[in-house]
């Protein structure tokens, strides 16, 4: 299927390109989310009359991305788990956890904009994560875990 994206997706392309994808992918992700259109002729007629508004919208999205990455870059983020002696956690610091104690702080970060390459944290001790803020703006953090004796 073609479409017209209007966002910037990763692996895909950028604001106003046309591309072919698996019908799925357009039909259940790309299209309910509002990152893209059929690719019809009133479809194409219609996105370059909005062309203008579309990209000052993802810039403005940029440029406000980019500023919580500069307040959000080098923050050092503090949970206490439960530890055994060894300094292994009986459970572990998720994406999920971060993101809450992130917001306790002030700043809006979603679930899965907490990228942790290495899986969940499962033992105490500083991590570095990265927190995708928009595609273009990715920073990372510190997250110091603390164990608590059962």
């Amino acid at each position: 299927m073609q479409i017209i994206l209007l966002d910037k997706v990763v692996n895909l392309g950028n604001l106003g390109e046309i591309v072919k994808v698996k019908d799925g992918y357009a039909r259940n992700f790309l299209i309910p989310s509002g990152r893209a259109r059929r690719a019809t002729e009133a479809a194409k007629k219609e996105f370059e009359a909005r062309r203008a508004e579309l990209e000052k919208a993802a810039a403005a999205k940029l440029a406000e991305s980019q500023a919580q990455g500069e307040k959000l870059g080098g923050t050092t983020v503090k949970l206490t788990q439960k530890a055994g002696v060894d300094g292994r956690l009986f459970g572990s610091v998720t994406n999920f956890d971060i993101a809450e104690e992130l917001n306790k702080q002030g700043y809006k970060v979603a679930k899965a904009q907490v990228r942790m390459p290495g899986g969940p944290i499962k033992v105490v001790g500083d991590s570095t994560v990265s927190v995708a803020l928009h595609t273009d703006v990715v920073v990372d953090i510190t997250v110091t875990v603390y164990g608590e004796s059962a």
